[in-house]
């Protein structure tokens, strides 16, 4: 079950606007609460081979990755040794595109994001982060 401090911790963050790159470790602790019980997640999650996104927040030096795939979900701060793509933009761009202020698609084109490795995976992080925020966002509303 989706522990309920948690979704609290997200609607108060989400309430507060920007907060601290490290904020974002928190929706990846509730996307994989919510795999453990969500059927249409878990099998989307299973039927996935394992990708490990790296992701760096250019302004402030934060650097963090996530894995989805083979029916995980799992995260961690720092630099990960198995990544397949890695994601980079300032603060203020990924606080738009997890907002959805941001199209992601336009800040690859602007140059806001830069995307250096396997662009698939960089695809399907987005659309399995999407399904899981559609998903999720019962609990969070």
């Amino acid at each position: 079950m989706v522990d309920e401090n948690l979704v609290n911790e997200l609607k108060e963050m989400r309430s507060k606007g920007p907060g601290q790159p490290s904020d974002a470790l928190k929706m990846y602790e509730f996307i994989k609460q919510l795999a453990a019980e969500n059927e249409e997640l878990k099998e989307e999650l299973e039927d996935m081979d394992k990708m490990v996104v790296q992701m760096e927040v250019t302004d402030v030096d934060y650097k963090y990755w996530v894995s989805f795939g083979e029916g995980e979900v799992n995260y961690g701060e720092g630099v990960s040794d198995d990544a397949t793509v890695t994601m980079k933009a300032a603060g203020a761009t990924w606080t738009g595109l997890s907002s959805g202020e941001i199209d992601s698609t336009s800040a690859y084109m602007s140059g806001d994001l830069v995307i250096e490795g396997n662009l698939q995976d960089a695809i399907a992080y987005g659309e399995t982060l999407g399904l899981a925020m559609e998903l999720g966002a019962e609990f969070l509303e």
